[in-house]
């Protein structure tokens, strides 16, 4: 049987953890950011959980994790 192909869109955007989550960067934070508080842009800074709801995806997309 052959070697299952990875995505590599969702392996540029996605990186696991440690303890298996995948984390991916928060959209909203590349430019207009005067507009923008102080604390939304902190909280852009911070790296965003991947939702229960698309780990299937995900998981089907990264074959080797």
């Amino acid at each position: 049987m052959p070697k299952m192909k990875t995505r590599k869109c969702v392996s540029k955007r996605v990186k696991r953890t440690g303890t298996g989550k995948y984390m991916h960067s928060r959209a909203g934070s590349r430019h207009i950011l005067t507009k923008k508080s102080s604390k939304r842009k902190r909280r852009l800074r911070q790296d965003g959980e991947i939702k229960k709801t698309e780990m299937k995806r995900i998981k089907a997309a990264l074959p080797y994790g």
